[in-house]
């Protein structure tokens, strides 16, 4: 080895090592709240390795670079570019993720340093390469989701199974059980996931969510305050959700409900940029990802998405340090999402309400921005839940740790068989009237359907009516594939009636007029207006407990009984032929 070659690689070696803690400081720092200075040196840190084994890359070969650790900086480019899409809900930062590690994947990076470093006495070390490529799967997986890329995430599914297998067998004495678990959560989420195979992106698509003909309807608000959704917090904590990684298919599934389906130069340069990156490469060891850091992907033809603080498994404690830091930085004409999906108590056993009961003397402690109220912790269903198996009462979340808050504009989403419990917060307000989406006490399902695999309803509803509506219908995946799309324009046609009688109601209360020009805020309403009605018709009596509430009060244009919501419904469930199943009260299709 020659001198200079040697020297090239122990250069390529502090350079990565410095990389690494600029990427360490990157990654731990929270996804909200500032912090991109961080980012921005990790990124050109790792731009600067990548540079130099592009150029260098002969050298650097002779003087003993491996593949793994060319694999390893550009995962990490990839993970830097996943976390600035969390940070910014920028779509071109998703797919430079999708692209580096498409890239990874196809030229067999850590699978191809793995078998060459077992050959040797280094089984140790091919066994940390392997745990390598398996949490870079994982990562690739999650991303590839987000892209909607289900050929990829089949693949990768399948992958990632055969590949733990081969783990197993080649290192037996090895604890896998955490990446069995990996792999039921993987698969429980797939399953909820892609129930319905023909339903079309969660995102809000131009072509299918507005409606032209509302548009002079829309535009009077124009002229009064008009708030924009530019911030959303989301989290979920449930016993037994569904989810992957640390993605749960509650938060999943809002965090696309609130992006932009990208059009036009977007999907272009995504084509363009995968193809390129998965070039079979014969050039040499180290390889090649032919790809320029600051290529611009973006589509000029939509605005920005909001950005979004996803939390997992949160405390309480922390989920109000979140909002507090979000909300300082809120402009005036902005609302803050906030989305919880959570159980309403620490455990659905005997066992665990007599826990709760006796713990019910220490609940005060929940949180130090709670408000005195007589009497305000005395209910074992006035909170939320959110704490490990076993805690105690500083993992209850009560409606006055929100209350503070609402010296902000506020849209709160709250899916939760205590959802009830946040009516407290109207009229409470400590400044701007909050808006309150809530969920219903009790989950409804046909006699004998499983529902609890699909995520939690109410949110299901919010962001995927059609869907949400053949599972509580008992519908299976085998629906014919017409049938379903002429129940999909049946819903088009329904949410653009919704929309103008909404829009040209008289009487429509003013925080509800501040919100309904945001396309993603009025596109929850519509979807709350459709899930309340179609659970109300799906009760024989309409029981409270199974029906969802807002706050403040809509109209009653838009209510369950009014004959212009309850008509499409009708037409969904005779187009799918389950109208058995509902209830229309002294319908005129009824009688026939």
């Amino acid at each position: 080895m020659a001198d200079g070659e040697a020297g090239g690689y122990r250069e390529f070696k502090a350079l990565v090592e410095a990389a690494d803690r600029k990427f360490a400081r990157a990654r731990d720092l929270p996804l909200y709240g500032g912090g991109d200075h961080h980012s921005r040196k990790a990124f050109k840190a790792y731009t600067r390795l990548w540079r130099l084994q592009q150029e260098r890359r002969r050298e650097l070969v002779a003087g003993g670079l491996r593949r793994w650790e060319i694999g390893e900086v550009a995962s990490r480019i990839g993970q830097l570019y996943y976390a600035r899409y969390l940070r910014t809900a920028e779509p071109r930062s998703l797919v430079g993720a999708y692209v580096f590690y498409e890239a990874i994947y196809s030229r067999g990076y850590f699978g191809a340093a793995a078998g060459a470093e077992g050959s040797g006495g280094g089984r140790h070390q091919a066994l940390l390469i392997r745990y390598k490529e398996l949490r870079f799967i994982a990562r690739f997986l999650v991303v590839a989701m987000l892209m909607r890329r289900a050929e990829a995430v089949d693949h990768l599914a399948g992958r990632l199974r055969a590949l733990v297998e081969e783990t197993k067998a080649a290192y037996p004495k090895t604890n896998f059980k955490e990446w069995k678990q990996v792999l039921q959560e993987l698969g429980r989420f797939l399953k909820a996931d892609g129930a319905y195979k023909g339903s079309r992106s969660l995102r809000y698509d131009n072509l299918f969510d507005s409606y032209p003909s509302n548009l002079v309807s829309i535009a009077r608000f124009h002229s009064k305050r008009v708030l924009k959704l530019k911030e959303a917090v989301l989290t979920s904590y449930r016993r037994s959700e569904v989810k992957f990684t640390e993605l749960t298919l509650d938060t999943y599934r809002m965090l696309q409900c609130l992006e932009w389906e990208p059009t036009g130069s977007y999907q272009i340069a995504a084509k363009e940029l995968t193809e390129n990156g998965t070039v079979s490469d014969q050039s040499g060891p180290s390889g090649l990802i032919d790809i320029q850091l600051s290529t611009e992907i973006s589509d000029g033809s939509l605005p920005s998405n909001p950005q979004k603080a996803i939390i997992y498994h949160p405390t309480v404690s922390h989920l109000l340090a979140v909002l507090a830091t979000i909300c300082e930085e809120l402009s005036q004409d902005s609302i803050l999402l906030i989305y919880i999906s959570a159980s309403g108590c620490a455990e659905q056993n005997m066992a665990s309400q007599k826990y709760a009961s006796s713990s019910s003397s220490h609940a005060t402690a929940a949180s130090s921005f709670s408000i005195d109220k007589p009497n305000s912790h005395t209910s074992p269903d006035n909170h939320l839940w959110l704490g490990p198996r076993g805690s105690g009462g500083p993992n209850n979340l009560y409606p006055e740790d929100l209350i503070p808050f609402t010296r902000y504009p506020l849209f709160l989403v709250i899916d939760s068989e205590n959802s009830h419990a946040f009516k407290a917060i109207h009229n409470a307000e400590k400044g701007e009237a909050a808006v309150l989406l809530l969920s219903p006490r009790i989950s409804s399902a046909m006699p004998g359907v499983e529902s609890t695999g699909h995520g939690s309803q109410f949110t299901y509803f919010l962001t995927a009516p059609m869907q949400a509506f053949c599972q509580l219908a008992g519908i299976t995946s085998d629906i014919d594939t017409d049938t379903y799309a002429n129940a999909e324009n049946i819903l088009f046609s329904a949410l653009e009636e919704y929309e103008g009688i909404l829009c040209t109601s008289v009487g429509l209360n003013n925080v509800w007029g501040q919100v309904v020009p945001d396309p993603f805020l009025r596109r929850l309403i519509l979807r709350f207006i459709f899930c309340r009605a179609v659970l109300f018709y799906f009760h024989p009596e309409g029981h409270e407990q199974h029906l969802p509430t807002c706050l403040p009060s809509l109209p009653d244009s838009v209510s369950p009984t009014a004959e212009a919501i309850k008509t499409p419904i009708l037409l969904l469930a005779e187009n799918l032929v389950v109208s058995n199943r509902f209830h229309f009260r002294d319908s005129r299709h009824n009688k026939k």
